[in-house]
């Protein structure tokens, strides 16, 4: 495999191989190269550069078998890196979209046994292959939507079988898929039907069955808590996240979408790679993050979606931190995996510049999944994970028009989609 992508009206996100994420003002800069060249080998981005430099003819010359791949004056950019998806599910759950129009709050649907543990009941009758099948179909359109790696967590199984399932499917997504996928073991997602009242023995089945078995076979990266009001709280989190770190699994948390939870502060506590959701954030949790090594990842599609109010990304950023935003994909809350519509909402609802929205939903996404050293910018060495858009006027271009794929080729690994 070697290509190179010519014709190119500006080349973005270009990042140098140090940078495994960006802060504050940081954010705010995007650099690039206009009438640029990109080469791709061996599924790696090996060289770039302007086409009026004496390097470009000199390249084609040495190589005359290369391969052009005309990118017609459109934009290149780094893939979307998504951050929090739960994208292997047995069924969408559309009635409950409608009991949330008639009035019904997230957590009354979750109170009447729907939400989380609709989609737990539906799991644990699924069967793993058509699991397995339509997981597939999802990341092929995530992936022709600008999306190169992506976070999947469990969660939606609730029992130590079904868990162990959901995450058998994402090794096996793993496996057939150029994508650059990371499992998360999320058995503390909510507490099942048949524990009501018994939360704290739920509790010890993930301590002590759920997480050394999936240790045992080695099928997740990394160890997640939903710590928020009606779910876990901070001592089940601190109970979880601690037997986690024996068996290696590194913490990131589902925190503060219904509430001041103490979700983040336990996230910090215990080095957590990302803290995520967090609608209910004040000057107390940003003081937490603030020198942490831990992302905060805002979900703009759940909160539009279920009406929630939204997170304080612009004052995030504007007192430091890094923020990195994800999809959320879900069919509950978020069913949605098109990071082109996060990067919209970014700049509509959260009043990112598009050059904030892009770095949020690149580098610092790859930084959420400890994925940023292999791809999240245009960097020499890194996977070739980028896509070119139509031929449109510029970034700003991305968010503005919100609704369309402005995609006209995307590459996953070198690999066109």
């Amino acid at each position: 495999m070697n290509f190179i992508v010519n014709n190119i009206k500006q080349l973005l996100g270009v990042l140098d191989s140090d940078i495994a994420l960006l802060r504050g003002k940081e954010m705010a800069l995007l650099k690039g190269i206009s009438n640029a060249w990109l080469q791709v080998k061996d599924h790696k981005i090996v060289a770039f550069g302007r086409m009026d430099n004496p390097e470009y003819p000199r390249l084609l010359a040495e190589n005359p078998e290369i391969r052009l791949v005309d990118a017609e004056q459109g934009l290149v950019l780094p893939s979307f890196c998504d951050a929090h998806t739960h994208l292997v599910y047995p069924a969408s759950r559309e009635i409950e979209y409608v009991d949330k129009i008639k009035g019904l709050s997230y957590e009354e649907i979750a109170r009447r046994g729907g939400g989380i543990l609709n989609s737990a009941k539906a799991m644990q009758k699924a069967d793993e292959n058509e699991l397995f099948e339509a997981a597939m179909q999802r990341l092929s359109e995530i992936a022709a939507m600008g999306t190169a790696s992506v976070e999947i967590k469990s969660g939606y199984g609730l029992t130590t079988e079904s868990e162990l399932k959901m995450l058998r499917v994402i090794r096996r997504l793993k496996e057939a898929s150029p994508m650059k996928i990371k499992a998360n073991f999320l058995g503390a997602h909510a507490v099942p039907a048949e524990y009501k009242g018994r939360q704290t023995e739920y509790v010890d089945l993930i301590i002590n069955e759920m997480i050394p078995m999936v240790a045992a076979e080695e099928l997740a990266d990394f160890i997640d808590v939903f710590c928020d009001k009606g779910f876990f709280t901070v001592e089940d989190t601190d109970r979880i996240l601690n037997a986690g770190m024996k068996y290696g699994l590194r913490a990131k948390i589902h925190a503060n979408e219904l509430d001041r939870s103490g979700g983040i502060q336990v996230g910090v506590k215990y080095n957590a790679l990302s803290v995520d959701h967090l609608e209910y954030t004040g000057d107390e949790e940003i003081e937490a993050l603030s020198g942490s090594e831990t992302m905060p990842v805002v979900l703009p599609g759940a909160a539009f979606f279920l009406n929630m109010p939204l997170a304080p990304a612009r004052k995030m950023i504007d007192s430091g931190l890094p923020v990195a935003m994800a999809s959320d994909f879900n069919p509950g809350s978020s069913p949605s995996g098109n990071m082109q519509l996060i990067l919209s909402m970014a700049s509509i609802l959260y009043r990112l510049l598009p050059e904030e929205g892009l770095n949020a939903t690149t580098i610092n996404g790859a930084y959420a999944m400890d994925v940023s050293n292999e791809t999240g910018s245009i960097t020499i060495g890194k996977r070739a994970d980028f896509y070119i858009t139509k031929p449109i006027s510029g970034i700003e271009y991305m968010p503005y028009y919100f609704g369309t794929n402005k995609i006209s080729k995307a590459f996953v690994n070198g690999l066109l989609q």
